[in-house]
C-alpha cells in the first residue's frame, strides 16, 4: 500500500514551513536515510531523511512552497512492487503516514493500516487509534507545540462544521481522547465557540501584523514576512505583555580580563578566546552560585534548572537565532571559544540542528561589537532572564579619591519578576560582576 509522506514538525514552535526544494524527482528509488528535501522552519533549513523504502511516487507539494502546515501531506511513496497504478483512488488524506522522521518529527503518527468503517461504530468502540475516514475533516490536528490532539474523525468533522476549536474541549475517551459525545456536549454548552473565539481574538492581536493605516506617504515596498520574522514577532509580543520585566544594570571593569584574554591567544593558535567567552563563562559560573535564579515560570510552580546550559543570541539575515551552549558551568574557556564559533558558523548558514538552539536556562545578547554601550534585552520565553552586554570603553573612574581610567563595560539584566526578585537579581550581578573583574577565579 502506497506511503504518504508528510510536513514534520522540525522544532516544538513550528506548526508550518516552507518546502524549499526536493532533493531528489518522481519515479526516483527512495532508500531508508535518503534526503528527501529541504524544509525551512522558524530556525534554520533542515533536511527532511526517508525512513521507509520504496519509489517516490507523486510530488504533492512543489518545491518553493510556503506556510505548509504541519503534517500535511506533501509525497506519495510506492512500495516495492507497486507501480503507478497504485496511485489511482488512493487518497492521501486518509492513507497511513511515513513512520517517525529521522530529522525531529515529534507527531505521533499511527502506523496501524487505515481502512474505511463506519465512524458511528468507531464511537461506539471508542477505540484508541482511530481509523481515518473519507469526508473526515483530515489528519489529526496539533497544538502550537506540535502536539497531536487525540480526536475521532466522526469527532474532529463534526467540530469542523461547527466551528469548535478542538484544543477547548476535554475528552472522555480513553487516554483523554476527544470522541462525538464530548463534541455534543460542547455544543450544547457553547463554551468551546465562545473560547475559540476569544482566542482567535487574543492571537489576532499578538501574533498577526498589524497594517500600517494610513499606509506611509510616498511610495514604499511591501516585505513579506519570513517564518523567521513571524516568530519572532509572535514570541517576543507576547513575552512583552505576560512577562513582568524589571531591569538592573552594573559596570564591570576589563581591565584584568583583558589582559588575561591577550596573554591566552598568545599561548596556542588551536583557539581564540573572546570577551563574549568570558561573559558566558562568567553568567554559568554565576548561575551555579545562585541556582534558584536559574529557573523559568510554570504556571502554577517555578522549574529549576539542574544544568546550566547558556543561550547566545546570534544575528542571521532575517533575524536572529540562540544556539545554546550546555553545561557551560562545566566546560573550560577553550571549549566554550571553540563551541561557540562552530555554533555561530552553522547559525548563520542555517544548518543548526534542533538540538542545537531548542532549550536553554537563561540567554545572552552582546551588542558590543556595534559600539552599543548600554541596552534592555526582551526576555526569551520561556526562560526568566536575559543578559544585554555592552561596549567596553575607556572611562573615567575614581579610586582610594583619585581620578582614573579604566575600561568598563555595562550589563543589564532583564529579569521575570514572577521568578526572580531584586536582591536575587542583584545578587546574580554581584557574583557575574566578580568573575568578569577577577578573571583568575574563573579557572578554580
Amino acid at each position: 500500500m502506497p506511503i504518504t509522506i508528510t510536513m514534520p514538525a522540525l522544532s516544538p514552535t513550528m506548526t508550518e514551513g516552507k518546502l524549499a526544494n526536493w532533493q531528489i524527482k518522481e519515479g526516483d528509488t527512495v532508500t531508508a536515510g535518503d534526503v528527501l528535501a529541504e524544509i525551512e522552519t522558524d530556525k534554520a533549513t533542515m533536511e527532511v531523511e526517508a525512513v521507509d523504502e520504496g519509489t517516490l511516487g507523486k510530488i504533492l507539494v512543489e518545491g518553493g512552497t510556503e506556510n505548509v502546515a504541519v503534517n500535511t501531506p506533501i509525497a506519495i511513496l510506492l512500495e516495492e512492487g507497486e507501480d503507478a497504478s497504485a496511485l489511482e483512488g488512493y487518497d492521501a488524506g486518509s492513507a497511513p503516514e511515513s513512520k517517525k522522521n529521522k530529522s525531529g518529527d515529534s507527531s505521533k503518527k499511527d502506523e496501524t493500516p487505515k481502512k474505511k468503517v463506519d465512524e458511528a461504530e468507531l464511537e461506539k468502540a471508542g477505540t484508541t487509534e482511530a481509523a481515518e475516514v473519507k469526508g473526515s475533516s483530515g489528519p489529526a490536528p496539533v497544538t502550537k507545540e506540535g502536539e497531536r490532539i487525540f480526536s475521532s474523525p466522526l469527532a474532529r468533522r463534526i467540530a469542523a462544521d461547527e466551528g469548535l476549536d478542538l484544543k477547548a474541549i476535554k475528552g472522555s475517551g480513553p487516554h483523554g481522547r476527544i470522541i462525538k459525545a464530548d463534541v455534543e456536549k460542547a455544543i450544547a454548552s457553547g463554551g468551546a465557540k465562545a473560547e475559540t473565539a476569544s482566542k482567535d481574538a487574543a492571537a489576532a492581536q499578538t501574533a498577526a501584523p498589524q497594517s500600517v493605516t494610513p499606509p506611509p506617504a510616498g511610495e514604499y515596498e511591501e516585505i513579506p514576512l519570513t517564518s523567521m520574522r513571524k516568530t519572532i514577532a509572535r514570541r517576543l509580543s507576547e513575552a512583552k505583555q505576560t512577562i513582568p520585566h524589571f531591569y538592573l544594570t552594573i559596570d564591570c571593569e576589563l581591565d584584568k580580563l583583558l589582559a588575561m584574554r591577550k596573554e591566552l591567544n598568545a599561548r596556542s593558535d588551536e583557539y581564540k578566546i573572546s570577551v563574549n567567552d568570558f561573559v558566558i563563562r562568567a553568567s554559568a559560573l554565576a548561575l551555579r552560585k545562585v541556582p534558584t535564579a536559574n529557573a523559568c515560570w510554570g504556571g502554577d510552580k517555578i522549574l529549576q534548572y539542574k544544568d546550566v546550559d547558556i543561550s547566545v543570541a546570534v544575528a542571521i539575515d532575517g533575524g536572529l537565532i540562540t544556539p545554546v551552549v550546555r553545561k557551560a558551568d562545566q566546560k573550560g574557556l577553550a571549549t566554550i571559544s571553540n563551541e561557540m564559533k562552530e555554533l555561530a558558523d552553522k547559525a548563520k548558514a542555517g544548518k543548526l540542528k534542533p538540538e542545537e538552539y531548542q532549550g536553554g536556562c537563561f540567554s545572552l545578547s552582546n551588542l558590543g561589537m556595534y559600539g552599543i554601550r548600554e541596552f534592555s534585552a526582551v526576555i526569551n520565553p520561556p526562560q526568566a532572564a536575559i543578559l544585554a552586554v555592552g561596549a567596553g570603553e575607556m572611562r573615567p573612574v575614581v579610586r582610594e579619591g583619585a581620578l582614573a581610567m579604566a575600561t568598563q563595560m555595562s550589563v543589564t539584566l532583564s529579569c521575570d519578576h514572577r521568578v526572580i526578585d531584586g536582591a536575587l537579581g542583584a545578587e546574580l550581578l554581584k557574583h557575574f560582576k566578580g568573575y568578569i573583574e577577577e578573571p583568575l577565579t574563573m579557572m578554580l
